[in-house]
């Protein structure tokens, strides 16, 4: 199959980077896969033929406005590059702006339709006009890939046609996402983190939505807590990084930012002791708990939405109630009191996550449903 994936907006995150190693796995099954993208630099290293493409960003309830008095010259847009790379077997889209302009495009330009979801259907396009555009849109799907159980369920909710659904978890190569003790600990001594303290790694993006102020508080309140030094690394990029900065002024030089671009995540999560992610509110399946989970560290999740699919018993823990900075430094200070324990569940994390991301085995299974929407 020629598969060519349209992915656009002005930030970068979890869905960008696990479109690409969904593309890439794909690849490796011996399909053309091409990335129309606001980010290129995403596929840097894959297999994935990215191009440059900007199609403004994602839509959402601040963005509306400014799109739909674009949405003309967006679709126009959006044809013109379409054209550039036909004639193509499948067109793969994942954000709801591409989703609902493509449902405007010429007959051969969307003859065989696919989506990516990666979180449940926001509550916004469930209901009203936004509602209808996005079930008359799903109508001429011939599949759509649910990253995560949840994620199926929400669509069917919105009215995705069940037997159009099927779940493709992230595809996540173990080789390169796994310990890395030696760059871990490299990472830490640059940062200036003493080997005996206890290190929490929170792989995000820095934007109103992530509950990032719950994992600073958490810390926080551990390192005000009898015991070994706290110290938190916010690995990441974003809006709200000046104001994260401020509310982990607490913690004083044990509070580390440092930016996702240009860095190895599987490096920098090698030197945490544990990792701790807040979802928002429509994330499927959250990239940043695989991958802790890939390098041998339990998750502390703080919303179960996104979670429940990824983390077991013994493999980490979500916190109840919902983000609730208490309940994550309860979690975390029995870690931090339990060594072995930390090392016994980041193991069993391993030894999951391996199981549920094989690329291989996703793309085989993404590979049925694009056949399904008339690829091939």
């Amino acid at each position: 199959m020629r598969i060519v994936s349209v992915m656009t907006s002005s930030t970068r995150g979890g869905a960008e980077y696990a479109a690409v190693r969904l593309l890439d796995a794909l690849a490796a099954r011996g399909h053309e896969s091409i990335l129309l993208t606001s980010h290129p630099d995403t596929a840097d290293g894959t297999r994935v033929a990215a191009r440059q493409v900007d199609l403004g960003p994602k839509l959402a309830a601040r963005t509306w406005p400014r799109l739909a008095l674009a949405w003309p010259a967006l679709l126009r847009g959006l044809r013109r590059e379409l054209e550039r790379v036909a004639p193509y077997d499948v067109l793969l889209l994942h954000f709801k702006k591409e989703q609902l302009l493509a449902a405007r495009l010429p007959d051969e330009l969307r003859a065989r339709l696919a989506w990516a979801e990666w979180g449940p259907v926001p509550p916004p396009m469930t209901g009203g006009p936004p509602g209808w555009l996005y079930r008359s849109a799903a109508r001429q799907v011939g599949a759509v890939l649910a990253v995560s159980e949840g994620t199926r369920r929400s669509l069917i909710a919105a009215g995705v046609p069940a037997d159009r659904v099927g779940v493709v978890p992230n595809a996540i190569d173990p080789q390169r996402f796994r310990s890395l003790p030696e760059a871990g600990a490299r990472h830490r001594e640059a940062l200036g983190v003493p080997d005996d303290a206890f290190l929490i790694g929170c792989l995000t993006r820095f934007n109103a939505r992530k509950r990032n102020d719950v994992a600073i508080d958490a810390a926080a309140r551990l390192a005000a807590q009898p015991g070994p030094a706290v110290h938190l690394l916010m690995i990441g990029e974003g809006d709200t990084e000046t104001q994260l900065q401020a509310r982990a002024a607490p913690l004083g030089d044990a509070a580390h930012f440092v930016p996702s671009t240009g860095a190895e995540p599987a490096e920098l999560l090698s030197g945490c002791d544990v990792v701790v992610f807040c979802p928002s509110p429509t994330e499927g399946e959250p990239l940043a708990i695989s991958m802790g989970m890939l390098t041998e560290r339990p998750v502390v999740a703080t919303a179960a939405e996104g979670a429940t699919g990824l983390i077991e018993p013994g493999t980490g823990a979500i916190a109840v109630p919902d983000h609730d900075p208490s309940a994550v430094a309860a979690l975390l200070a029995g870690y931090r009191a339990d060594p072995a324990l930390t090392r016994k569940e980041g193991l069993a994390a391993r030894e999951r996550a391996v199981r549920r991301h094989d690329p291989a085995a996703i793309a085989e299974r993404a590979e049925a449903l694009l056949l399904r929407a008339g690829g091939a």
